[in-house]
C-alpha cells in the first residue's frame, strides 16, 4: 500500500523534530538579539553566551565591520554572479587562495561556498566505488553524509583508537587489493563536540605500513591552535603528510565559506569535480574582500590568540577545580558532562533555570548524541570573554550541578521556572 509521503513525516517528526512540541523560539531554535559579543539578549532579557562560534572575537571587531561594510558597498551581495567555474570567478578570489596556502603551507586551495556542502562533496569527489574510506566514530555530520554518499566499502573506527583504525586499515587494503582501489581515512583536527583532537600524529605514522590518504577537517583547530594558528596539522607538525587540509570561516573567523589544501594536481582535480562548487554560487565578493582581512588579522595579531586561551585556561581549570568532568578537551571546546537521567523533560528544566535565574545561555545535549544518563552542556569560550564571565558561569554551574544532583529538575516544569 502506498502512504502519504507527507503524512508520514508529520507521524515521525525525526529525532529532533520528536521535541519540537518544547517551546519553540525558546529551546528550539531560540533567538539571540544584539551585537555580536558575550553578552547579548534573549527574550528581551540580558544573558551570558557561552554558544557563538566566535573564538578571536572577530565577528564584531572594528576592522572587520569597516572591510565587510565597505565590500557590501562596493560589491553588494550578489557580485560573482554564477558558479565559480562559468562566471563566478575573480583575481580577489584567486589571491584569497594563494595567501590561504601560504598560512597553512599547501601548494594548492580551493575557496568553498559552504563547509558542509563543501566537505561531503570533497569525499564524494575523490572517491569510486573501487575504494574504502575510513573515518572516526565521532566524525562530524558534514563528514558522515559525505560517507553516505560513498558507493564503495567504508568502515568507521572507535573514537582516536589507533588499534582499531589499525585493523581497519587491514580489512580496507585486502579490498582495495581485490578491487584495485585506493584508502581513504577521513578525520578531525578538533573534534566539536568533546573538544579532544585528532590522534593525527599516530595516523600518519601507519603510512610506513600501509597505503592511504589522509583527509583532516579541522573546522574548530584553525586560527585556535597551532604555533601560527595553522591548526591541529601545525599543532602535530603534520602539514606536510597530511594530504588534504579543510577548514571553514564560520569558527575563528567568525564568517561563512571553507577552503580544502593540498597539491597542486589534486586541487585541480577538485575544481572540475566538486558537484557542490560546479553547480552552486561562488562564494561573494563580500565574504571572499571581509575573510582576507580576518586571514590577515589572524596571521599579524597573535594577541587575538592569545586572549582566547587566556579565557579557556581559566574556565577549564576553574571547573575541573569544582569537580566538572570535561573530558579530554585539548582546544577551546569546553564539554560539560553531567549526570542526569534519560528523561528530556530534566534537561529542559536545567537549561531553563540556566537561562532565567542565572541568566547563562549555552547548548545542550542529550542522547542520542551521548549516553542516555549524560547531559553535556558545550561551553566556546571566546578572546572576548571576560575572567569574571568565567566566574559567574562557573558559580552558576555549581548551582546547577547541587540541583541536578537532588533530582529537583525533575520535579520542575519549563513553565514553573519562567
Amino acid at each position: 500500500m502506498v502512504v502519504d509521503l507527507f503524512e508520514k513525516l508529520i507521524l515521525d517528526k525525526g529525532p529532533l523534530g520528536k521535541h519540537s512540541h518544547y517551546e519553540e523560539g525558546y529551546f528550539m531554535f531560540p533567538k539571540l538579539g544584539g551585537e555580536i559579543k558575550p553578552h547579548m539578549y534573549f527574550k528581551g532579557k540580558k544573558v551570558l553566551t557561552w554558544s557563538l562560534n566566535n573564538y578571536l572575537g572577530l565577528a564584531n571587531h572594528p576592522e572587520v565591520r569597516k572591510v565587510d561594510a565597505e565590500a557590501a558597498a562596493k560589491w553588494g551581495l550578489g557580485y560573482p554572479m554564477g558558479a565559480r567555474m562559468m562566471s563566478g570567478n575573480s583575481d580577489l578570489h584567486e589571491e584569497f587562495e594563494t595567501q590561504l596556502g601560504d598560512f597553512v603551507k599547501k601548494e594548492a586551495v580551493m575557496l568553498l561556498n559552504y563547509g558542509y556542502q563543501g566537505i561531503f562533496s570533497i569525499i564524494d569527489a575523490i572517491t569510486s566505488r573501487r575504494d574504502v574510506i575510513i573515518y572516526d566514530s565521532e566524525a562530524h555530520a558534514c563528514i558522515v553524509d559525505g560517507v553516505r554518499l560513498h558507493l564503495g566499502k567504508r568502515f568507521v573506527f572507535s573514537h582516536n583508537d589507533i588499534g582499531n583504525l589499525r585493523e581497519q586499515l587491514v580489512r580496507a587494503t585486502k579490498i582495495a587489493n581485490e578491487r584495485g582501489g585506493g584508502i581513504l581515512i577521513v578525520t578531525e583536527g578538533v573534534f566539536g563536540m568533546s573538544g579532544d583532537v585528532g590522534k593525527l600524529k599516530e595516523i600518519v605514522a601507519l603510512k610506513k605500513e600501509f597505503q592511504f590518504r589522509l583527509l583532516v577537517d579541522d573546522a574548530h583547530g584553525f586560527g585556535t591552535i597551532g604555533k601560527t594558528g595553522a591548526g591541529a596539522v601545525e599543532e602535530q607538525n603534520v602539514q606536510e603528510e597530511t594530504d588534504l587540509y579543510f577548514s571553514t570561516f564560520a569558527k575563528s573567523m567568525a564568517s561563512i565559506g571553507a577552503f580544502v589544501a593540498g597539491d597542486k594536481d589534486v586541487i585541480e582535480y577538485l575544481r572540475y569535480n566538486t558537484r557542490s562548487q560546479i553547480f552552486a554560487k561562488s562564494l561573494p565578493m563580500p565574504f571572499v574582500v571581509g575573510n582576507m582581512k580576518r586571514l590577515e588579522l589572524l596571521r599579524t595579531t597573535p594577541e587575538l590568540k592569545d586572549k582566547l586561551w587566556i579565557i579557556v585556561n581559566s574556565l577549564q581549570s576553574g571547573l575541573k577545580e569544582e569537580g566538572f568532568n570535561i573530558g579530554n578537551t585539548k582546544s577551546p571546546v569546553t564539554p560539560v558532562f553531567l549526570k542526569g537521567d534519560d528523561g528530556v523533560e530534566e534537561v529542559v528544566a536545567l537549561v531553563a533555570d540556566l537561562r532565567e535565574n542565572f541568566n547563562i545561555f549555552c547548548s545542550a545535549v542529550i542522547y542520542p548524541v551521548v549516553p542516555k544518563d549524560v547531559i553535556l552542556l558545550r561551553l566556546i569560550p571566546t578572546a572576548v570573554h571576560t575572567k569574571k564571565d568565567v566566574k559567574e558561569t562557573i558559580s552558576a554551574f555549581k548551582a546547577i550541578k547541587d540541583k541536578l544532583l537532588t533530582g529537583q529538575y525533575k520535579k520542575m516544569t519549563p513553565e514553573q521556572i519562567h
